[in-house]
Parts: C-alpha cells; structure tokens; sequence
C-alpha cells in the first residue's frame, strides 16, 4: 500500500517565525525524543518540562525530553535490544543508526528528568559524561521497552531544523524520581486530556493524538511522518 499523504490545519503555534532563508534551508540534524506515559486518575498522563525562554529552539514552550544525536551515541553499548521497526525511521535500513537515536533518547531523557529507563549492563567505553554516570551505576539503556512512534522534521522556514524520531514508553517506578539538569524546567505528568492547556506546537499537538492512537491499537502497522511544505505541516502515513 503506498504512503498516504495528508495536509494538517495548522491549529497551534509553529515555534518560530514564518521568515524565508537566502538559499538552501538548513539541513536538519538528527534528534530522538522519549514520550513516558503513565496512567493517572484522569487516565494517561505524559512527561513534559517547559524549554527556558532564552533558549534557541523552541523558546518557553512545553515539550516532551530529547535532543541531538551526540557522537558518544553511537558508541555507547545497550542492555536490551531495540525491537523498533528501522524501516519506518527514515534510516535506509541504518540499524546502528536507529540504535544511535533510541540512546541519544534515553540520555537525553536521563538529563533533562532524572528519569533513567535502564537495566544491568554495561554501556562500554562512550567517553562522555552521562554514560561514565551510567557505567558507574553498572546501568545500561533498555531499549527493548521503547516503542518508535513517528518522526518530525522541522519546517524549512526555521533557522534551527532537526529530524527528531519520537520514542514512547511506560513509565515504571524504578526509572527513578524526577529531577534533571534544569534544562527543562516545570517537569510534571500532565494528562493527555488537558495537555492542550499548555499552548502546545503543532508538532507536540499531533503527536498527542498518536500517542493515543498507539495506546489504544499498540500493533498498527502505519506509522507517521510530521513535516512541511514551507510552513504549511502534512503527514505523511508509511
């Protein structure tokens, strides 16, 4: 079955201004987003902290833990295999590509929460500071609790892009207790049915509704892809 395409009525801010480039765009960079999802008394409840208002990407808006793909990514060593589908990820059948990301999102997501979704193991020699953290801890990412959801690529019109691919996963108790580096500050479990109270981007506004999508069907088969033509968003389903 081929791809289907669908324009998105742009409901909710972009995160940066609608000004053309002299040029080529930006390429964008490689990025990994984690999605924890527990469930609350008003049912699901999502991860999210609020970007400061000095930041470059995205200033002062709500947004769920990642960042970019650092090159210690790609050496670090997981405990548990990633069992997301590498086809789906825009990769090219990459696997230790898609490997890099799902550690770049859980790094990332120890960072900027506290929050470390681990098990026994050793992460190897990665010469960087979260992974010797983690080595210490003789901890090392379980990957085969992520599930790949979609993935984004920031408008052409945005002086910073990123190609972000959005992982979720179950939040457990021993993830351990939020805290962070304080790159994102006002970190809280948010319930997807009053997450739009938050002044959410377009790109984080759709993904609740994949979010929701994925909880209730966990084996569809169509996975999607957030982007645009100039500022105007579509999603394309693989």
């Amino acid at each position: 079955m081929p791809p289907r395409t669908r324009n998105f009525t742009l409901s909710r801010r972009l995160g940066h201004p609608r000004k053309r480039h002299e040029g080529q765009p930006v390429t964008p960079r490689d990025a990994a987003t984690l999605i924890l999802v527990r469930h609350g008394s008003d049912g699901p409840e999502i991860l999210m902290g609020q970007r400061s208002n000095r930041a470059k990407f995205v200033p002062g808006s709500f947004v769920f833990p990642g960042g970019r793909l650092d090159s210690h990514d790609w050496e670090a060593l997981p405990a548990t295999p990633l069992s997301a589908p590498v086809a789906k990820m825009g990769l090219r059948g990459n696997a230790a590509k898609a490997r890099a990301l799902a550690m770049a999102a859980v790094r990332e997501t120890f960072e900027e929460t506290g929050l470390l979704l681990a098990a026994d193991g050793d992460v190897g020699a990665a010469d960087d500071e979260t992974w010797r953290e983690m080595r210490a801890r003789g901890k090392a990412p379980d990957l085969a609790r992520l599930t790949y959801l979609a993935r984004a690529i920031t408008s052409p019109y945005s002086p910073i892009r990123f190609h972000a691919r959005f992982f979720m996963a179950a939040w457990r108790p021993e993830d351990g207790a939020i805290g962070g580096s304080g790159e994102l500050s006002d970190l809280q479990w948010i319930p997807i049915a009053r997450a739009e109270d938050y002044g959410l981007l377009d790109v984080t506004h759709f993904m609740l509704g994949e979010i929701e999508r994925r909880l209730a069907e966990p084996d569809t088969g169509t996975v999607p892809l957030f982007a645009y033509r100039l500022d105007k968003p579509f999603v394309r389903y693989d």
